[in-house]
């Protein structure tokens, strides 16, 4: 029996077992909502805007940990979902967007709705495909199912024209996919473990590096057993935030321009480091030709084209970091003494204690900090947290006590304002036992506002929390560094009455200054059972410290400032 190129896109999400889809409709993509309409299989949500469609997949797969899926049409449809594409890309997140494309006999003739969307996706996704007839777009989707969450997980977007949507064909999907010029590496060299182990056997001031690349592979319990294991100190990146819990003692903090001074100095000091799931990102790094210079370097992980890309690797490892942990975990028996890391332990536990992470908490003015660690000790474990870009995110790292892998959900290599409140969405379908609570600035908020609708017209309650400083807030603390305090085009000082807002789109909304206000506020917007928008009232010139300026050392850090 043949079917429409329409209808084998809707079976391949059910062979899949997508359970909910993110999108908006247009001329091109008509025929693949018509069965949309027509199916059972899968929640489809209409979002506002094709960006907000793409960061709900996102925040949805990052959640969850399965593919996210969006759709949108061609032409600005397509456009439009570019940046969710590069957020997802940077952050390696398995997405696949289908966007729809003018007939093939229009293509290359300026139709109608026409881009070259291919060619623009090609820089910002892991793979990409044109499909060109019914017959190859069976295995196209199942294709791009499987390398989306297979390696180094990524977008995988999809292009199929009118056409190819209306005409019939057999569907035949694969079982199994086996690609002669895609096949990852999941087991690491034996011989180069062995060589790591007996480097670390050797070592007197070795770190552990984690990245997100852990939180990929579903290796948070594998790298907590390593750590338990050798006693040694470890760092996070913030793709990495409750790969180890906040309670674990040999967690140093985040690392990198805005990590704590004690996981900055570990780096900078150290004789070995292991860097498990990681890239080596400049906000990272800091200067590079000052990043780790007297360590030698174990570098774990599944895409062989990070290992080396930016800094010398001494023992070089592809695979799988949950495999190769465990690998490890086997050689070191007997191996590895954790005493002989104790000096370096407590010197590391020295520089906590010399600066730790800390803030002026004030009962005139609500500080920000003071906020997330509130809302962390009120609901701990029970809430998933999502950010948007900017002073309110590494606040969020340094002081939300996180206590598992995909408790956090926020942009990072991308840096996307805009991001929260379609993220938090994907959130809460993915957990929907759990309570989604974005951390937003105010001017991070008023980029996806209109998702509010999405989240009223299909009961999707998030808590919205605007750390409000009337400021583009990291932007301002650059120019008050760096800039001589000239605040070109940062105030933003003239804004809507959230609460307001809120309330037209259907939602609630609270405005609040004092603590107890914010008290009570969160509890009445979580028992609301709806969108929600909390505007927080915080000191406006508030900093986020540590810092290391851009293009600084690690060691060079920004501990205070004062006027």
């Amino acid at each position: 029996m043949e079917i429409s190129g329409s209808q084998m896109i809707i079976e391949a999400l059910h062979k899949e077992k997508v359970e909910v889809v993110f999108g908006y409709p247009g001329g091109a993509m008509l025929n693949v909502y018509d069965e949309i309409y027509k199916q059972k299989y899968f929640e489809h949500i209409l979002t506002r805007h094709e960006q907000a469609a793409v960061h709900a997949a996102d925040g949805y797969a990052r959640a969850s940990g399965k593919v996210g899926v969006a759709l949108v049409t061609s032409g600005p449809g397509f456009t439009n979902a570019v940046t969710g594409l590069a957020t997802a890309y940077m952050d390696s997140i398995p997405i696949v967007l289908i966007s729809a494309q003018v007939a093939i006999s229009l293509i290359g003739t300026d139709a109608f709705q026409e881009i070259d969307a291919v060619g623009i996706s090609r820089p910002c996704v892991k793979h990409n495909y044109l499909v060109r007839n019914v017959e190859e777009l069976p295995r196209i989707l199942k294709e791009a199912f499987y390398i989306a969450s297979t390696g180094r997980p990524g977008p995988v977007h999809v292009d199929v024209p009118k056409d190819v949507t209306a005409s019939l064909g057999q569907f035949i999907y694969p079982d199994e996919i086996t690609m002669q010029t895609y096949k990852p590496t999941y087991k690491g060299n034996s011989r180069q473990i062995k060589k790591a182990i007996d480097a670390i056997a050797e070592a007197k001031r070795p770190v552990l590096y984690l990245g997100g690349g852990i939180v990929s592979s579903n290796a948070s319990d594998t790298a907590r057993k390593f750590a338990k294991l050798t006693q040694i100190p470890a760092v996070q990146t913030l793709m990495a935030m409750g790969v180890l819990s906040h309670e674990d003692p040999l967690l140093l903090g985040m690392v990198g321009m805005h990590g704590s001074y004690a996981a900055n100095m570990a780096m900078s000091e150290a004789d070995l480091m292991i860097a498990l799931g990681t890239r080596f990102d400049d906000r990272v790094t800091g200067k590079l030709s000052e990043f780790a210079k007297n360590a030698k370097i174990i570098h774990v992980d599944i895409d062989p084209s990070s290992i080396g890309k930016l800094v010398d690797i001494d023992f070089p490892i592809v695979g799988d970091v949950n495999n190769v942990l465990e690998a490890m975990m086997e050689l070191s028996k007997g191996k590895i003494d954790a005493k002989n890391y104790q000096d370096w332990r407590d010197l590391l536990g020295k520089y906590s204690k010399i600066h730790p992470l800390k803030y002026e908490d004030s009962d005139t003015v609500l500080k920000p900090q003071w906020v997330i660690e509130y809302v962390g000790k009120t609901l701990g474990e029970k809430a998933i947290i999502t950010t948007d870009v900017g002073q309110h995110q590494m606040w969020t790292a340094q002081f939300y006590p996180f206590t598992r892998a995909r408790q956090l959900v926020t942009s990072g290599g991308l840096g996307t304002m805009g991001f929260g409140l379609p993220a938090a969405m994907g959130v809460k379908k993915a957990l929907e036992e759990k309570i989604s609570v974005n951390f937003v600035g105010d001017g991070g908020i008023l980029m996806n506002i209109q998702e509010l609708m999405t989240a009223v017209e299909r009961d999707i309650p998030v808590v919205n929390i605007i750390l409000n400083n009337r400021f583009l807030g990291m932007v301002r603390q650059w120019q008050t560094f760096f800039y001589g305090k000239r605040y070109s085009s940062t105030d933003l000082g003239v804004q809507p009455d959230f609460v307001k807002l809120a309330e037209s789109f259907g939602g609630v909304g609270f405005k609040v200054t004092t603590k107890d206000e914010f008290k009570k506020a969160l509890d009445e917007a979580i028992k609301a059972k709806k969108i929600a928008l909390i505007d927080v009232a915080i000191d406006r010139f508030e900093n986020v410290l540590p810092m290391v300026p851009a293009g600084g050392s690690l060691y060079n850090m920004i501990l205070e400032h004062k006027d």
